[in-house]
């Protein structure tokens, strides 16, 4: 259990910040901007949470949050020898939490109207919540990709953020009553 006495260390001031095995990393490097981006992404589906009225799919999107926060770890937790094996002392994604999206997507995709046209991101307040988190998602996981060309990165974890989004936009569709409610891109409609 994380434990924090006091906020500020001071360690920061450099401009590194410290990872899970003690080494120390720029603020500007991609393993940073990464676990940033995968904070923002958590802190935008906090906001969605907050417009969702459906108690599920509040509930699985906290299960989203706590997940991320373990995603943070991961990310904050340099491997050796590619090893993303899971421990008391390191703690990883594993399968089954991308595996729990794609049951939570197949279930709300099970009910929504089949799409004819991609979809703006709005209709109702909820459902365009759902999306900026989603679009934010997309970010952490472009981050993720790119520091995955530098240093290995868990292939669990790639999966967990990719599935995410994806579990972002069918929520999105739900949150539009089932799909009814979507608005519509219409291919040079404006011209």
């Amino acid at each position: 259990m994380v434990k924090l006495n006091r906020i500020y260390t001071r360690t920061g001031d450099d401009g590194t910040t410290g990872l899970v095995d003690g080494s120390r990393c720029p603020k500007f490097s991609a393993r940073i901007k990464a676990m940033g981006l995968v904070d923002e992404a958590n802190s935008a589906i906090g906001l969605a949470i907050c417009a969702l009225t459906d108690a599920a799919q509040r509930a699985s999107l906290t299960r989203v949050q706590n997940d991320l926060f373990d995603l943070g770890a991961d990310l904050a937790t340099p491997a050796e020898n590619d090893d993303f094996s899971p421990s008391d002392m390191v703690l990883r994604i594993v399968a089954s939490q991308p595996e729990w999206l794609e049951q939570q997507i197949d279930a709300l995709n099970e009910r929504l109207e089949p799409l004819t046209s991609f979809v703006l991101p709005g209709g109702s307040e909820a459902a365009a919540r759902v999306h900026v988190a989603r679009a934010t998602t997309r970010a952490a996981e472009r981050a993720m990709v790119a520091l995955s060309a530098e240093v290995p990165v868990n292939p669990a974890a790639l999966a967990y953020i990719n599935r995410l989004s994806d579990l972002l936009f069918v929520l999105a569709r739900a949150t539009n009553d089932d799909g009814r409610a979507d608005v519509k891109w219409v291919p040079g409609k404006n011209r």
